[in-house]
This record gives structure tokens, sequence and C-alpha cells, in this order.
């Protein structure tokens, strides 16, 4: 019997499983870092442990520290959520060598797909089609050159030991190639402690579609069916849906038995999902399997009826799987996007800061909202940068996709960037509502996925004005409040009360004249937190607040030549000094935000005058990285990627 049950992660998938564990009677403790100790997961727990450090290293991959844990809170069990250590072999058997249970595979299926080049040499034998690469033991550049040459470029680097685009690198050309294999490792070894690769041939616009599957410890094995992962940005996922579009049944039943096939091969128990690149032509090829529950289980659950976590629960506690291949329902159609604090402005950069405004709506019929945070919290760069998943389940596609955009309308996100806007656009693109998808869907569309910023209309100002006089704090300006000046009326004698108002929101600026008296003109609800006032306007929500000429004049610019740094984060990499010429292009720095690297180039040739951080130094959003004399006098900016 599984009584008490830790949970070694954080967020949304923390909060997703609590909710299943007390729903069986199970108590949960929760685990938290030292950026955590008030984060949504740790109070609805009923137990919490404190872990020390910020930094995943120092807390939420600390072996050791959550083995304590455990111990210390009397759990029996564990569950690894995703990402972190559920993909860790050690630490599943260290969980099993301290008479624990691990919601999950036992540590010899962890090994056996967690290096992906392993995994494929399996697959291999297994009969499992897959991308021509290279999985071999030799890391050195020159075997990857080797191989690069006869797959013939593009080509994909990967983190053998492990997935959601962490080290992976797309490269178009050979004199690309070192470059990326040492960003790659970096990347690989900060995520999961593992800084090897492999190597593939890099498809164009393939879907990715993907099959979940169930083992027991018996050697019973089901597939429920497939979930298409083809929109993405970053190599990561941003929509998910279930069942694939335009899938017909009998490609399906071939997936779902080469998934079948793959877990058996490797002795399989728990929740697993085999990940395939699906060509143009009906031709599917193995990717990498993931011996955890996926981010996007809940479509899945939409279409099935099921709680996955619950079978993970139940299969942990020793039971046979609940139903038979035949017996696994499949009805109507579910959809999924994943709120992210970034910036898809600039190339969907990770956002941290305070989350001064965030609001979920009360889900209607065929709607869900996972989510692992609350108005207030502060998003740290050390952690993925999902705020939370919005499910919508209806009929046939086109119900759950109406379902989806009223629920994200409805959500309200303020105070950091996030990609809620996007999210709008891409549910409403013609492309999609075709199911016209593959993995290059973003960048074919980014005209209108992404268009260039405009200058906001009148009518938006007028709109914020009112709405800012109508939330302005009731504030008598006389100890009379008979008094005509106890109210912010904008009185003028022999003249018609008027408002004046001088809003800012972001570099854009309106001089306003109102009657206060006036109602707000109809539109969705603004949101007032402080000096800010949050604006729905077309897909996106602006902050605005009153402009201090005062203060705006007495900013300090960045000096001529200055770069900045484009988000919270660490500096990884130093790649200039002092007095270097650069050309157009150049890397400068490397910065880490999120277990993400993102390199700041020069967009023009000049000269490095002064460096402000090394590595290792934390910069803040807007910080001074370095300046750099342009050649002939031109003003620099950056590029970051």
């Amino acid at each position: 019997m599984i009584q008490r049950l830790l949970i070694a992660n954080r967020g949304e998938i923390a909060c997703r499983i609590i909710r299943t564990a007390r729903a069986m009677g199970i108590d949960t403790v929760a685990v938290y870092s030292t950026v955590d100790r008030r984060a949504r997961h740790v109070q609805e727990a009923d137990m919490a442990m404190a872990l020390s450090g910020a930094r995943p290293g120092e807390s939420y991959l600390d072996m050791t520290q959550l083995l304590d844990a455990a111990r210390a809170s009397g759990a029996d069990a564990i569950h690894p959520g995703y990402g972190f250590l559920s993909e860790n072999p050690a630490f599943a058997r260290a969980v099993a060598e301290a008479g624990l249970t691990l919601i999950g595979p036992p540590a010899s299926a962890i090994e056996a797909m967690g290096d992906k080049a392993a995994a494929k040499a399996l697959m291999a034998r297994a009969g499992v089609p897959l991308v021509p690469g290279y999985h071999g033991t030799d890391q050195s550049p020159a075997a990857f050159a080797r191989a690069a040459e006869q797959i013939g470029f593009p080509v994909l680097l990967k983190a053998s030991a492990g997935g959601g685009g962490k080290g992976m690198k797309i490269v178009e050309r050979a004199d690309e190639l070192t470059a990326a294999i040492e960003s790659a490792r970096r990347e690989a070894l900060a995520a999961f402690g593992d800084d090897g690769l492999l190597l593939e041939k890099y498809l164009i616009r393939p879907r990715h579609v993907e099959i979940q599957i169930f083992a027991d410890h018996r050697g019973n094995c089901v597939y429920l069916h497939e979930r298409d992962c083809s929109i993405q940005r970053r190599h990561q996922k941003v929509l998910e849906e279930a069942p694939a579009p335009g899938l017909e049944p009998s490609l399906r039943h071939a997936m779902g038995q080469a998934a079948v096939r793959a877990a058996r091969a490797i002795g399989y128990v728990g929740a697993g999902t085999l990940e395939f690149l699906l060509d143009a032509r009906g031709d599917f090829y193995f990717m990498e399997m993931n011996t955890r529950l996926q981010v996007e289980h809940p479509v899945t659950e939409a279409i099935t009826g099921l709680d996955l976590v619950e079978w993970q629960l139940r299969i942990a506690r020793g039971e046979p799987l609940p139903l038979t291949q035949q017996q696994i329902p499949l009805q109507g159609h579910a959809i999924e996007v994943r709120l992210y604090a970034e910036d898809p402005d600039h190339d969907f950069l990770p956002a941290s800061g305070q989350l001064q405004l965030y609001r979920e709506p009360l889900p209607g019929p065929g709607q869900r909202i996972d989510s692992g945070v609350r108005e207030g919290d502060e998003i740290s760069p050390w952690y993925d940068p999902l705020l939370g998943k919005l499910i919508a389940w209806g009929n046939d596609r086109e119900q759950a996709r109406q379902r989806l955009l009223d629920l994200l309308r409805r959500t309200l996100v303020g105070g950091i960037h996030s990609n809620r806007g996007f999210l709008l656009r891409l549910l409403q693109h013609p492309a999609f509502t075709a199911g016209a998808l593959d993995t290059g869907f973003i960048a074919q569309h980014a005209a209108e996925l992404l268009p260039e910023p405009t200058p906001l209309p009148e009518e938006f100002w007028e709109q914020a004005g009112r709405h800012f006089l109508a939330t302005l704090p009731d504030e008598p300006r006389s100890d009379d409040p008979a008094s005509p000046w106890a109210r912010p009326s904008g009185l003028r004698l022999g003249g018609p009360a008027t408002a004046r108002l001088h809003l800012q929101c972001g570099d854009q600026q309106r001089r306003l004249y109102l009657d206060p008296e006036s109602e707000p003109v109809p539109s969705p609800s603004a949101v007032r937190r402080g000096e800010v006032l949050f604006v729905p306007w077309q897909h996106q929500i602006y902050s605005v607040r009153r402009h201090d000429p005062l203060a705006a004049a007495g900013s300090h610019a960045l000096p001529e030549g200055g770069l900045s740094a484009p988000m919270n984060g660490s500096v990884v990499r130093v790649l200039v000094q002092p007095g270097q010429q650069v050309e157009a292009g150049t890397a400068l720095m490397v910065l880490e935000a999120m277990k993400m690297e993102h390199s700041v180039r020069a967009d023009r040739s000049g000269t490095v005058r002064q460096l402000f951080f090394g590595e290792g130094d934390m910069v803040t959003e807007g910080s001074l990285l370095l300046e750099l004399e342009p050649a002939g006098g031109d003003s620099p900016a950056a590029i970051i990627e």
C-alpha cells in the first residue's frame, strides 16, 4: 500500500499529482527550494519539507536531500513527476535501495531508454524504424563531424540523457558544428547531469506524433492512442492534441503496436511515451521514449476519460492494468496549450519576475486548467517557465478549439511577458483550423503568429484612460468632503470638468483630456494592480501607468555602445575581452535562463570597450553587459539566439 507520497517536483505537475493522491486517500509531501517556500504546491500538500539552495542542482536534483526528506516525512513512495530526476536511473535505484516505491518504471528500463543512443540501437533490434543518425560512444567532435558529413546537413544534435529541447541544436553547416556541440553539452549537463550527445538527420517538416503506453508488473501492456505535438518553438512543445488530426485508424494501430513492442523489449512498467516523427507519406520513425508522465497527458485523459496519475499509483501498488486494449475508449477530441512566462516577440525568451496579475476563469463544460502558480508569485529564472496548461475537450476538433479559445480569452496574465496572445493567434490561424500541422508550423506562419508591433490606436488610449479614472483610489483632496476640491474631477472655474492624464504603455505615451463622469467604454475587463492598469486589447494584455516626465528625464540611459541583457539569467560564458575587435554576428556572451542557453551577438563590427559581468554572475533584464565601440561610429545592437 502507498499511504504517504513524496512528490520530488514542483509547480504544475506537483499540484496535479496532489489532486489525484488526495482523491485516493494518500497523504502528500511537498519539497521546496529556497525560492519556492511560498509556492502553490507547498500550500496544497499535506506536509512540506525544505531543500537547501535555489538552483536545481542544489535542490530538486539533489538525490540525498530528497531521500532524507522522504525518510523524515515518513513517506513510503516517491513520484518524480516530469523533468528533474524523473528519468534518472541512479535515482530509481537509490529509491529502491532506500526501501521506497518509485512511481515509475524500474531503473533498468529507464537506463535502457534514458540513453538515447542505446535506446535507438535497442529499437533497431526490435524492428522499430529509426531516423538515420549517429549514436556511438565516441563523443569527440571529429566523430560527430564524420557522421554529419555521411548523413548530410542539416543535422540535429540531441542530449542523450533527456528531452524538452535541452541540449538540442540544429546545425546547418559544418563550420557551425563545434560551437553547437559545446553549447549542447553545457545545456545537457546543466539539465540532466550528463553531457552525452547523439546526432540525427534533421527531417524537413515532419509531424511529431507520440503514443501513450501503460504496462503493469504482470507483462500486460496497452497503448492509449496518440497525441500530435507538432507545434513547437525552440524544439519544445507549445500545443498538443489528441487524437492526431487526419491519422488513419490503420496507422494509429501500427504506431501503437510498435510502441507496445518497444515497451515489452525493455520490461517496462508504468506510464511511458514513444515519440515518433511522421512524414507526409505515412512513414514513422522512432525518436525517443520518455519513461515518465508527459506534460501533455491531460489530452489523453480527456479523450479516454481516464486518470493517468491514478493508473500510475495503482500499478505501483502492484495492481494489474484496469483495462485491456479493446476496452480503451476514444471519444471526441482534446487540445492543450502551454501558458508560458516568455516573450514571443523576442524569440520566446523566458521571462521571470513578479506575476502581478494572474486570473484563471471558472472552467465550463469540456474545459480544464492545470496550473502551479498564483497571483503575486515570483517566477524564478532557475526553473521551466510553464505557468499552467489550458485543456479543452469537444465532440469534435472544432468544438474543442472554440472551447479552448474561450478559456484562454478569459485567462489574464500581467506583470511579466507571457505567450497568451501568441496562443490566441495560433488557435485562430486558418492553417491550424484546417489541421495542416508539422514541426515547422510556427516558422512557416511567423508573419501572422508573430506580427511586428504597431502603434496603439486612439480607441485603446481612450479606453485605458476611462478605466484608469474609474479605478483611481478615492482619496479626498480636502478636509471638507463636501468641497469640490475633495474629488479628482478635473473641476475648472469657468469651464467643464476635465480629467488630464498622461499615460504610458511600453515606449508609447498619450496625453488625454477626459470627462471623469462618463462611463468606461464597453471592453474586456481591465484590472488595476497598484499603479498599473492591465488592459486586454486584441489578444494582448497591456500594462498602462501614469507617465512621470520628471522621473523619465532622470532615468539613466545606456551609454553609447552599450549592450543590455535581454532577460534575467546568469552568464555562463564570456567570449570576448576588452580591446578585441569583433565582426557582425560575433558571439559576445552566453546567458542561461531556465536551463536554456542564449547567445548575445553583435549585429555590426566594432571593438569591445568594457565588460561589466563575468562568468557565473547573475544579470537582470536591462543590465548593461558590455560596451562595444562601433566601427564607423554607428550605434550597436544585439542579436539574441
